[in-house]
């Protein structure tokens, strides 16, 4: 086991001690009773069996309720040396209650990390934990899986490990809600990479400014969140937007570059936010007043109500400081070489945009054509743009359209025009961030040689309002897919490999497969209807949902009630785990590119940087080139991180969400399947002592062989294992079953050991006592014979010439240590001299210090004569103020009479 020393302060938190260990393993449990019933608010509770009668069973909960319920509900609790056990494919009974209690108490204890078979189950603590800093770090480099506790670093590390070992590329998938710590665990990942393969070496001078690669790989984040998160119902800092982080190294595992891909930035945001929610994070950094000079260069104030299109929901976030989080922004482009004048570029598109939102337009009297009413923010956004401000409102009120081959002018409403600038601003937004990305790309592109990479995914995770944007099925639509990605590789896979192995096995539907749904808007669906319409003269959202042509392409989704027809602009579609009803508006408009006019406006001025993302459109990517990521999985190593939110509401949010990530489909098919597998020559190796004379010593035997032999020498249910090709696979519970099996023959083994050890030691000690009477024996005759000799004459001379024989050396050993004596007594009548002077000196301090003292004593006296001196004065002035106050009185009073 690992020493967890090396982790430092982060050990607590990553896995219990030896103390808690062993009490968990000393503490009363019995096996037949202990279980865990359903229970309708708590999901599950914990309970013991009280009597059995048929398929009944009556129980007793830990809160003192007695029920009786199905046999089959009663699901039996794991033996205590599996709690809080840091895999749980390795459970003896693997059900639900089994995986939510786990996840609970592991949770409880601060361990958020935790193994369930192909992935990683994390759920997020809302809190600070230690086990990220550079000693947990270097403590997770090199080692496997099995040899340290379940950590993002321990994925991250064996990705990279699987990538120089296999010489190939390498996937991270992080998955889960919104709120779940995607985010955060994408930066743990970059951070342990940029840490292990940081390249070193000095900087040249042209980069003396700039951060170094691995730097600049880690500030990329703070910048794209700044631009890209948001704050929604579920989460303060909810990634509006998915990317696609692929790091590169070179042949030696050394950082070379790196480079961003994005998908789905929901513009729809910069013009609309819910009530509990609020726009992006750099609109409220700039007015943090953090930055002053900025408020001065985009012409606006510190107060968010000022502008419409970011104070429509919250303007403020008790977990985010703005002002610090604008400061964390602006070093972020520093580092990664961003020019003064690209982050002011930046900086000014954004506060126009804000002015675009305040824009007021009016009906011109019997027509319907709009026009301005007030060019103030008008000014102030083409200002901002660089543009002239005439032209920008002709060409927002009177945009030309291409007919046929000629360019006509047409008017618009005021209607139209707003959707025009909502429009605009959208698509301004997102050129912007579309441009930073290629910027950071550039950034972070060394031109050093790569061999192999390491790609990162974090995209924004699924949520369902109660009115859902088209960018918000967008978003789904893709965690769809990714989910059907993960139950393609952990179920389907897991299926092939027993086919591969040779395993007689029927392939079994655990009824995931939504490609039905998928397909419903990914071919000859919604997304081809949405096109098909946006480009009508006159397109119609009722076109969508009433095509009786539209419902017959998908007999499969009617049958299964996939998509419901609702009224008006809203639709119902099944989505992984569950059944949602929710409000998504698909209006064939919201896909239409933007007014060519104020478009070509941007194209002309040169000199500003939105004029690189306007001279061509953003053609809508193919569906080949939608579907790389899922290539580039297919074709690579791959690990993933199931990221779980807790809401603090209990254990039915959690059960939710393990059912709709899939972790309790892979318990499913762990109890329906075969979770252990063990190579043979492991197998026999390790379990080979469970009965020795199965395999014969000194001859050879195949492995395979020998663990078919063993295997039928124990008493154990023969049908719960298969023997494969490579491996012998099992059912879950009998691995345990052998693990026990073979704990108690170690048991056995180790007593006798321990019996012989014991022997050994008291055969040791009594030869020592045999020894020790033998020496006594020795002494004996010794003396007795040197009482026979001493008063023999020539020992008695031998006694006498014995000591004159070291006189010689005596005389001098004592020059020396007269010679010593003299030293120490010169010394020591310094010391004393030295003693008596500052005795003298002492005495006249103290006499100097009883000097003063009286000194003191006197003044005191002094000054508390004079103070009752001047207390009588006071009271002597008070009286005598009374009487001439009296006298006066006295006086007036004869005066009047």
């Amino acid at each position: 086991m690992t020493d967890m020393s090396e982790f430092g302060a982060a050990a607590t938190f990553l896995r219990k001690s030896e103390k808690e260990r062993l009490e968990a393993q000393t503490r009363p449990f019995d096996m037949k009773k202990e279980c865990f019933i359903p229970d309708p608010v708590e999901e599950y509770v914990k309970a013991s069996i009280v009597s059995r009668d048929g398929d009944k069973v009556t129980v007793e909960t830990e809160a003192g309720k007695t029920i009786t319920v199905k046999s089959s509900d009663a699901h039996p609790q794991n033996p205590p040396k599996f709690d809080k056990i840091e895999d749980m494919v390795m459970f003896t009974f693997l059900h639900e209650p089994a995986v939510l209690y786990n996840l609970k108490e592991r949770y409880a204890a601060w361990m958020i990390y935790t193994y369930s078979g192909l992935f990683c189950v994390t759920v997020n603590p809302y809190k600070w934990l230690p086990v990220y800093d550079s000693i947990v770090v270097a403590a997770y480099r090199g080692k496997k899986r099995q040899e340290a506790p379940p950590h993002i670093f321990s994925i991250s590390d064996n990705a990279y490990q699987y990538m120089l070992a296999d010489r190939e590329n390498q996937s991270v998938l992080i998955t889960g809600e919104s709120g779940a710590g995607k985010t955060v665990n994408t930066k743990r990942v970059i951070q342990y990479f940029a840490s292990i393969a940081a390249a070193g070496g000095k900087k040249d001078s042209a980069a003396a400014n700039k951060g170094t690669l691995e730097d600049q790989i880690i500030q990329a984040n703070p910048a794209l969140e700044a631009f890209g998160n948001a704050k929604t119902m579920r989460n303060d800092n909810s990634s509006r937007f998915g990317k696609f982080i692929r790091i590169h190294f070179g042949a030696s595992g050394k950082l070379a570059s790196a480079d961003i891909e994005t998908y789905l930035l929901e513009k729809s945001r910069v013009t609309f936010q819910l009530k509990a929610e609020r726009d992006y994070h750099i609109f409220y950094q700039i007015l943090s007043q953090k930055k002053p000079e900025l408020l001065e260069m985009l012409l606006i104030t510190n107060n968010p109500y000022d502008y419409t299109y970011i104070s429509q929901g919250e303007t403020t976030v008790a977990s985010i400081d703005d002002a610090d989080e604008l400061m964390a922004t602006d070093s972020a482009f520093d580092v990664l070489g961003f020019t003064q004048d690209e982050k002011n570029s930046i900086y000014k598109l954004t506060g126009a945009i804000m002015h675009f939102g305040n824009m007021k337009f009016k009906q011109k009297q019997r027509e319907e054509q709009a026009e301005s009413d007030g060019t103030e923010d008008a000014d102030k956004a083409a200002y901002l743009m660089g543009l002239n401000s005439a032209d920008l409102l002709k060409g927002l009120c009177h945009p030309r359209v291409k007919v046929g081959n000629e360019y006509v002018t047409k008017g618009q409403n005021v209607q139209q025009v707003y959707n025009s600038i909502g429009a605009l601003s959208k698509s301004v937004y997102e050129k912007m961030f579309l441009w930073m990305v290629v910027r950071i790309n550039q950034s972070l592109d060394t031109k050093q040689p790569r061999q192999y990479f390491i790609g990162v995914l974090d995209i924004a995770g699924f949520e369902i309002f109660d009115f859902n944007t088209f960018e918000q099925m967008c978003i789904n639509f893709t965690n769809e897919k990714l989910q059907q990605f993960f139950n393609h590789h952990m179920f389907v896979l897991e299926q092939e490999e027993y086919k591969k192995e040779g395993i007689d096995w029927e392939f079994i539907d655990f009824g995931m497969d939504l490609q039905a749904c998928i397909d419903l808007i990914e071919k000859v669906g919604h997304r081809y209807r949405l096109n098909e319409e946006k480009w009508q003269t006159k397109p119609c959202h009722q076109k969508l949902y009433t095509g009786p042509e539209h419902i017959k392409m998908h007999k499969d989704l009617k049958k299964s009630n996939t998509l419901t027809v609702t009224p008006k602009t809203y639709t119902t579609i099944t989505v992984y785990a569950l059944f949602i009803t929710k409000k998504t508006k698909l209006h064939p408009c919201d896909n239409v590119p933007t007014n060519p006019t104020p478009d070509g406006l941007f194209e002309m001025k040169q000199t500003h940087l939105i004029c690189q993302r306007f001279q061509v459109y953003l053609q809508s990517p193919s569906p080949d080139a939608k579907r790389v990521f899922l290539f580039t999985q297919d074709t690579s190593g791959l690990e993933m991180i199931k990221m779980l939110v807790t809401y603090l509401r209990g254990n039915v949010s959690l059960m939710h969400q393990l059912r709709c990530n899939g972790v309790l489909e892979g318990i499913r098919i762990c109890r329906k399947g075969f979770p252990n597998r063990i190579l043979y020559g492991d197998f026999k190796q390790r379990y080979r002592i469970l009965n020795p004379s199965a395999i014969p010593e000194g001859q050879f035997i195949d492995s395979k062989k020998g663990a078919e032999k063993l295997l039928a020498s124990l008493d154990i249910d023969h049908d719960q294992c298969k023997f494969g090709h490579t491996k012998v696979f099992f059912k879950a519970g009998l691995l345990g079953q052998l693990e026990e099996m073979r704990d108690e023959r170690l048991s056995l083994i180790i007593t006798g050991i321990q019996a012989r050890s014991r022997g050994l030691l008291s055969r040791i000690e009594y030869h020592k006592i045999v020894e020790r009477k033998d020496s006594l024996l020795v002494i004996q005759w010794n003396i007795r014979a040197f009482m026979g000799v001493k008063n023999w004459p020539w020992m008695k001379l031998f006694f006498k010439i014995k000591p004159l024989l070291k006189s010689a050396e005596a005389e001098k050993e004592m020059a020396n240590m007269k010679e010593e004596f003299l030293k120490l007594k010169e010394a020591y009548a310094k010391s004393e001299t030295r003693r008596k002077e500052l005795e003298e000196k002492m005495v006249s301090l103290l006499q100097e210090k009883n000097d003063l003292q009286l000194q003191v004593q006197s003044e005191q006296d002094n000054l508390s004569d004079a103070e009752e001196r001047c207390e009588q004065l006071i009271k002597n002035k008070i009286q005598l103020e009374a009487k001439a106050k009296e006298l006066t009185e006295r006086l007036d009073d004869e005066e009047e009479m």
